[in-house]
């Protein structure tokens, strides 16, 4: 029902072309990272001398053992042009204006451009108005390209950040954070031209300034900026802990009744410089559905590359 409601959306006199969207779909297909699959333990499990990665939150702890079949992922964050071709196409890119309620319109305007020094240059990770059209934005990709397209479990997200279950605390290129300065100065100084330096943006938690995709180094699984530049939504219904979700390719399809209207939200690395010790792969949290802070990754669940 939900890929029929995407695809019978109201028509827009800004819709993108066939070649936009096909190069969105292209860009999607090409940059997708397989991920072969096993067990680990999903939470936080310390280092080898047994010291806790985030000591300070309890939402990521005990771990538990659990199996992921292989899936593959998007090595980037979605862009904020792709997200924008998405709901150009599906008719909803004027449902979120000032006039229409959606107050963070004043500050980022559902419109893309090819100025790298705006917050809307279409190369900067995107940022949701909310889970569901993060949410639509893989089933949408899952429809025009027919292949298995979804948020990403929690399990996944973190298996994939961890470079398949190791225990590291970030995931860069070093597994340690080398911060970038750009944001380090007042905000009337910031410039968006100036050259990238360390390997990872956590940012000021009051700026909307985001890093291109692919700015930073990869992880040594290829994967780009799953610390920091913006925090990222999962499938997952949140809550503490992990003892509710099976041990085989877990994922919380049911919401609780004590945080219900809450989806896990991982990398809060990406939510800016106030999250402290929650800073590592293994900081989670739940985020009402309408909260906007969030951008996101895809990923393919079948269990071998695409040709």
């Amino acid at each position: 029902m939900l890929l029929l409601a995407l695809s019978t959306g109201c028509s827009s006199p800004q819709a993108p072309s066939d070649i936009k969207i096909d190069g969105v779909l292209t860009s999607a297909k090409s940059n997708l990272v397989f991920v072969e699959g096993g067990e680990f333990w999903l939470g936080d499990v310390g280092n080898e001398s047994g010291v806790l990665f985030n000591p300070i939150s309890d939402d990521n702890k005990p771990p538990k053992l659990v199996e992921i079949e292989s899936f593959l992922i998007l090595k980037t964050e979605v862009t904020w042009g792709e997200f924008v071709t998405f709901l150009k196409d599906v008719g909803r890119a004027g449902d979120y204006t000032v006039e229409k309620g959606f107050k963070r319109a004043v500050r980022l305007p559902i419109t893309s451009n090819d100025d790298p020094t705006s917050p809307n240059y279409k190369d900067k990770p995107a940022r949701s108005p909310n889970f569901e059209e993060a949410d639509n934005y893989c089933l949408w990709l899952a429809e025009k390209t027919r292949l298995p397209f979804s948020l990403p479990s929690e399990a996944q997200w973190e298996y994939a950040a961890r470079n398949r279950g190791q225990a590291i605390a970030f995931a860069t290129d070093t597994g340690e954070v080398e911060l970038d300065k750009y944001l380090q100065r007042p905000s009337y100084a910031i410039d968006p031209m100036q050259p990238v330096s360390g390997n990872v943006l956590i940012h000021s938690s009051i700026d909307v300034e985001r890093r291109p995709v692919g700015s930073y180094p990869p992880s040594p699984l290829g994967l780009h900026d799953m610390t920091g530049n913006v925090a990222e939504w999962t499938k997952d219904w949140f809550r503490p802990g992990f003892e509710h979700l099976s041990t085989k390719n877990p994922v919380a399809i049911e919401p609780s009744r004590e945080y219900a209207g809450k989806r896990v939200v991982r990398d809060l690395a990406g939510l800016g410089d106030h999250v402290g010790g929650n800073a590592t792969v293994y900081g989670r949290m739940g985020r009402g559905l309408n909260s906007f802070y969030q951008g996101f990754r895809c990923v393919v669940n079948q269990p071998q590359p695409i040709n």
